[in-house]
């Protein structure tokens, strides 16, 4: 358990050491292939350099991190930060001997980073999950070096990403309903809406904000057919959530229905559905 938790944050730093960080781990390499496309998004966008400073905020299993730590090179560095233990350990596992990377257990909100050391703040999808977002990134962008950069994707409207939303309608044929939360309460949607994320930054204390709307496909079978399409929508997300403590006759239904509503969408060995993010870019202020 990450020590220095917010108290508003302690939910989710239960979750995902918990029940959400072991199905990450027993999915990582697949996890990582389905995302790929949106990581290079943020890479292009983020534009990692040799020798510089970075910020992995939840950062999971390393993917992203490893990644940019190639990409800065020795002369550089990167610190992962991630409430899951697990998850990091996994993320300590992967990456290779000489790369100058660290990995911390720890809230992002509350961490003592070295004051104004880095030059870039990057996150897949690992931002919404903060209860008291402007609090977060304020203590973030204090450890930013002025004009540093802010790279993160974060999920549109749940309508925008049938990749998710389509399997979970199908869940709901045989299971209940999730509890239903409010637009802002942390999770993955949190950020969907433009006006909230900037005001956001804004309040942050970020300047040059801009939010650009990007729709891709995203293979749910990563390339091994519709089995694996419905092991993907079992295993991750708000499925994964609505089958937690339910009887196994009720997995196999929901499999079922997955299954059939998938089925007509198989490409070859592809299953793509439709996602869209937010590609999230801001400045500290000179």
């Amino acid at each position: 358990m990450a020590a220095g938790v917010h108290d508003r944050n302690a939910d989710q730093a239960a979750y995902w050491n918990g029940p959400a960080g072991r199905r990450w781990l027993e999915r990582q390499e697949l996890q990582d292939r389905l995302l790929e496309p949106i990581s290079e998004l943020l890479f292009a966008r983020a534009e990692p350099a040799a020798g510089e400073r970075v910020i992995d905020v939840g950062c999971g299993c390393g993917a992203t991190t490893i990644t940019l730590a190639r990409r800065v090179g020795r002369m550089g560095h990167v610190l992962g930060v991630d409430l899951s233990a697990p998850m990091l350990a996994r993320a300590r596992e992967r990456a290779e001997p000489g790369l100058s990377v660290d990995f911390v257990v720890a809230d992002a909100t509350l961490y003592p980073f070295p004051p104004s050391g880095a030059d870039l703040l990057f996150s897949r999808f690992g931002v919404m999950f903060f209860a008291e977002p402007v609090l977060s990134f304020t203590h973030m962008r204090k450890a930013l070096l002025p004009g540093a950069r802010v790279v993160f994707a974060c999920w549109r409207e749940p309508r925008a990403n049938p990749w998710m939303m389509l399997p979970l309608m199908e869940a709901y044929k045989h299971v209940p309903r999730l509890p239903e939360m409010a637009p802002e309460d942390p999770g993955p949607f949190a950020f969907a809406r433009q006006e909230r994320v900037i005001g956001i930054l804004r309040a942050a204390g970020f300047a040059a904000i801009a939010m650009e709307a990007c729709d891709l496909p995203l293979d749910l079978a990563v390339g091994q057919g519709l089995d694996a399409a419905v092991n993907s929508a079992l295993a991750i997300g708000p499925v994964s959530r609505a089958l937690e403590e339910q009887a196994e006759s009720q997995r196999i239904a929901v499999a079922g229905a997955i299954r059939a509503a998938l089925a007509p969408l198989q490409r070859g060995m592809t299953v793509p559905l439709g996602a869209s993010v937010w590609m999230t870019t801001a400045r500290v202020p000179p």
